[in-house]
């Protein structure tokens, strides 16, 4: 594997935050898919979090179709004072239509992070009242149990990452990751 396999895996939250259309969204109801890519970032940052946004879309238009329907993103705003369903549909569009997105209060966010193994960070108020973020940019795997066995750090390369997912898919971990297909008889 290109990313960090997790010997203690997180565990994703039982929160529910606000997704895109504006309706409740259960971290751990709603990701259902084999494989959850979870990234913290903000609309307005001014660099990272597009390129870490860029090379996930990126590696999941190297998947075929069949794995590509077994992977699920989920953004999660690190700045939800400008993040607002509607900034962030407009936000991963640009990306990815199937991209789902979430905010809520940045003291559940924070917390979120803290269980995934992502540091957020509220920094100095601004002006347009949102705050200076600080906010991990690793990428986090979870599975369809809301374990979290792998973390990818940005700069990991799409090829590698397209690749780790479509083991994953495979059950290169002998986990729980394989979807409902039988993927062995492939």
């Amino acid at each position: 594997m290109h990313g960090a396999v997790l010997t203690e895996q997180y565990k994703m939250p039982d929160v529910t935050l606000t997704a895109t259309d504006g309706q409740p969204y259960s971290l751990t109801e709603d990701t259902t898919k084999p494989v959850t890519l979870v990234f913290f970032g903000y609309t307005h940052c001014p660099d990272i979090c597009q390129i870490v946004m860029a090379d996930i879309t990126s590696a999941l238009s190297r998947l075929d179709e069949r794995d590509r329907a077994d992977v699920g993103m989920l953004f999660v705003t690190s700045d939800p004072a400008r993040d607002d369903p509607e900034t962030l549909r407009a936000y991963l569009d640009r990306f990815d239509p199937g991209f789902e997105g979430v905010t809520g209060d940045l003291e559940t966010i924070v917390d979120v992070g803290h269980e995934l193994g992502v540091p957020v960070e509220k920094g100095a108020r601004l002006p347009s009242g949102g705050h200076e973020v600080a906010h991990g940019t690793q990428i986090v795997a979870v599975d369809d149990r809301d374990r979290a066995p792998v973390v990818w750090t940005e700069g990991t390369p799409a090829g590698d990452l397209a690749e780790d997912l479509t083991r994953l898919l495979d059950g290169a971990l002998d986990g729980p990751i394989p979807g409902p297909t039988d993927r062995s008889s492939s």
